[in-house]
């Protein structure tokens, strides 16, 4: 299958149906507390029994709706470069982005899934289990909120002065880095919020800026990015580049992301 075989916008709704299905797990488990044991591996990230029933949820999802179609994702065993470097497009999943915010109550977590073609995301979602909503983009398709059980919504976030700017962060991430970076640039303030959900923010117009000085992978960041491009934004690197996937390490760099 070629890159340019799968129509992005196609893929979009049905990739919004996986990752709701998915979420709506979570939310029971959430709402009763089951499966919040926390595990880790071997990279000391955490991971629970709702990460692994999103997860398949999602794999038995994609093999259905896009049989052939490779899959990267934080909960499986990860291909190495040499498997993968020639895959025209593939998924990217978080099955639930912001296991310590699932684990700890706070709300902040979602799920992730993106289209990428050759290096670049092409479709992406990012559904909030807690609220219902599903977020959906990519750079050519434009990029929408689709409220539970509502009409969608599409997401053009109007420039603001740069002494307006809301810079959104990580709840529990701050970084000399991020303040070094920060220091003299002019903003209104800051919020803190996990996840992806910091994307949907921008994509809606309720937070500028997102500048991440800290560690994150390919699947944290693909659909964020596909919706925030559909909205007029962009996710790029420390040297101005626009961010790039399937790379040799799964690994992202610092970033900033913005509207």
């Amino acid at each position: 299958m070629t890159a340019g075989a799968r129509k992005p916008d196609d893929a979009l709704v049905r990739m919004g149906e996986i990752a709701a299905a998915a979420g709506r797990e979570l939310v029971v488990r959430y709402a009763v507390r089951t499966g919040l044991a926390v595990r880790y591996k071997a990279d000391r990230t955490p991971v629970t029994d709702a990460d692994d029933a999103a997860q398949a949820i999602i794999a038995a999802g994609l093999a259905e709706a896009f049989p052939g179609v490779p899959v990267i994702s934080e909960e499986s065993a990860l291909p190495g470069f040499e498997a993968r470097k020639d895959w025209p497009e593939f998924f990217l999943v978080d099955p639930l982005d912001g296991t310590k915010g699932f684990v700890q109550g706070t709300g902040d977590f979602c799920v992730n899934i993106a289209l990428v073609h050759g290096r670049y995301p092409v479709a992406g979602v990012i559904f909030l289990p807690l609220t219902g909503e599903l977020f959906a983009g990519g750079p050519e398709l434009g990029a929408w909120r689709i409220p539970d059980g509502e009409s969608p919504l599409s997401l053009h976030p109007q420039p603001v002065r740069p002494e307006e700017r809301i810079v959104l962060t990580s709840r529990a991430r701050r970084t000399p880095r991020l303040d070094a970076y920060m220091a003299g640039k002019p903003y209104l303030g800051k919020l803190h919020v996990g996840g992806a959900v910091k994307f949907c923010m921008l994509a809606s117009g309720f937070g500028q800026i997102y500048p991440c000085f800290h560690p994150t992978s390919e699947w944290d960041t693909a659909a964020g990015q596909a919706l925030l491009e559909g909205a007029g934004g962009s996710v790029r690197d420390l040297h101005g580049d626009r961010f790039r996937y399937n790379k040799p390490s799964l690994e992202n760099e610092f970033f900033v992301a913005g509207i």
